[in-house]
């Protein structure tokens, strides 16, 4: 089973770069994708023409805002949204699919903000979705996937003394977050077949960051523990344009 991950920074725009054929051409059995910037009727409008899959979406009840949808080869078992805590779900940002021998997070985790603003929320919504990851946990396997606005190690970035405790993405409250996400049982995919490869995901598009490859590894594959040893490959596509991030991917046996 392969699955992949992407920030399309809104999916209209993707659209227009492609992003069709790239769901086509990456020939995944689960496509999830975050920041879709758009309504769940805009969503399914855009992606008209991916008309062999099963197409789900969570907007945010602001316009032109966060939202994630899931595109998939075969209708999931179950759609959720959302981690059951009202405070959160405003903004669209959890969409849960069940499959056969998981369930599918797809999450996009709410950024700090300019100035560290909203680090307190972050810090909350991080224990909260821990929460609900561990209880989903007790039904059935996990896979989380998506942005986690996270660089949780040193090697996660290109610049990390210049960042720590300074840049939303890589403050001890956020990385303690995402360890707080792995001690529910998640396993790092990447790391754990690449555990000291440099691989970003994501290049700021204000400062010509990804010609410099100035990069922070935001996007991740969490994986439950029990199938830990089904994980084949976890890669980062850096080649694929279109966005500030680039896809992820992982490819399981069952």
């Amino acid at each position: 089973m392969k699955i992949v991950s992407w920030n399309v920074n809104g999916v209209r725009a993707a659209v227009k770069k492609n992003f069709i054929n790239e769901v086509k051409d990456a020939d995944a059995d689960i496509y999830c994708i975050q920041e879709t910037k758009a309504q769940d009727d805009q969503v399914s409008e855009a992606l008209s023409d991916l008309e062999d899959f099963n197409i789900v979406s969570r907007s945010a009840v602001k316009k032109g805002y966060s939202g994630v949808a899931t595109i998939s080869k075969q209708e999931p078992m179950q759609v959720s949204a959302g981690i059951g805590k009202e405070e959160h779900m405003q903004e669209g940002r959890v969409l849960t699919t069940e499959h056969d021998h998981f369930f599918l997070v797809n999450v996009y985790v709410p950024n700090s903000g300019a100035g560290l603003k909203k680090l307190d929320y972050r810090s909350t919504w991080d224990k909260d979705f821990a929460n609900y990851l561990a209880d989903l946990k007790k039904k059935k396997p996990v896979i989380v996937t998506g942005d986690f606005n996270v660089a949780h190690s040193e090697i996660d970035l290109a610049n990390p003394k210049s960042n720590y405790n300074k840049t939303s993405g890589y403050t001890q409250v956020e990385i303690d977050g995402m360890t707080g996400l792995q001690n529910v049982g998640l396993v790092d995919s990447f790391r754990k077949l690449h555990p000291e490869k440099v691989q970003y995901s994501f290049w700021s598009m204000r400062t010509g960051a990804r010609a410099r490859n100035a990069g922070w590894r935001l996007d991740y594959f969490l994986v439950d523990e029990r199938l830990s040893e089904n994980i084949v490959a976890a890669e980062i596509h850096d080649q694929i344009m279109g966005s500030d991030h680039c896809p992820i991917s992982l490819e399981l046996k069952f």
